[in-house]
């Protein structure tokens, strides 16, 4: 069993089921795959727009539950497969939710994490929301902490071939590392 295999079994048991987040408006999508001794995680920029309070950032694919949506699994689905075409209905293995993660632009909106591993290759194809996407190994994205200057001062982030992750996203992907270093 490579090490990559054994961490994402190890991963599943140290992550919340989907009823642990019942009550969160929104959730993202950490897209995982296998990647040597490795795992990758899916990123997409956002579309600049001045309706979007997270207009041109860094992001997880997702958004906010709608009175349609059963759950928050359902809603993972459907934002998903509207962001980027991913079917998560298959191909796919959910492994589990991180905690729920407070967004600070929005406070009264909590966000469900949902870790997700593709089992298949995907083929995307992004909606309007978003402009662009790229994969980032996890060791890539550790050695890649740094601080970015914004209008309204320096946060911490993970700066990767240009791209600043920052805010909620940063957040979320420094808890994903933190179970990740304790399957090790």
């Amino acid at each position: 069993m490579s090490i990559c295999t054994q961490k994402l079994k190890n991963i599943a048991s140290k992550l919340d089921s989907a009823s642990a987040v019942y009550d969160a408006g929104a959730a993202v999508a950490l897209l995982i795959r296998p990647s040597n001794d490795d795992i990758e995680i899916l990123i997409v920029q956002r579309t600049e727009n001045i309706l979007d309070p997270w207009s041109g950032q860094m992001a997880f694919p997702g958004g906010r539950r709608n009175l349609k949506d059963q759950n928050l699994k359902q809603t993972i689905i459907r934002e998903t497969f509207e962001e980027t075409n991913i079917d998560l209905a298959q191909g796919c293995r959910f492994l589990g939710v991180l905690e729920k993660t407070r967004s600070t632009v929005q406070p009264k909106l909590h966000v469900a994490p949902f870790v997700i591993l593709l089992e298949q290759e995907p083929i995307i194809k992004l909606n309007e929301e978003l402009e662009g996407f790229l994969w980032v190994r996890m060791k890539k994205l550790h050695e890649s902490k740094g601080v970015a200057e914004m209008p309204f001062g320096e946060v911490p982030a993970y700066i990767i071939e240009g791209y600043v992750i920052w805010g909620l996203t940063y957040r979320i992907l420094k808890k994903f590392s933190k179970i990740l270093a304790s399957c090790r």
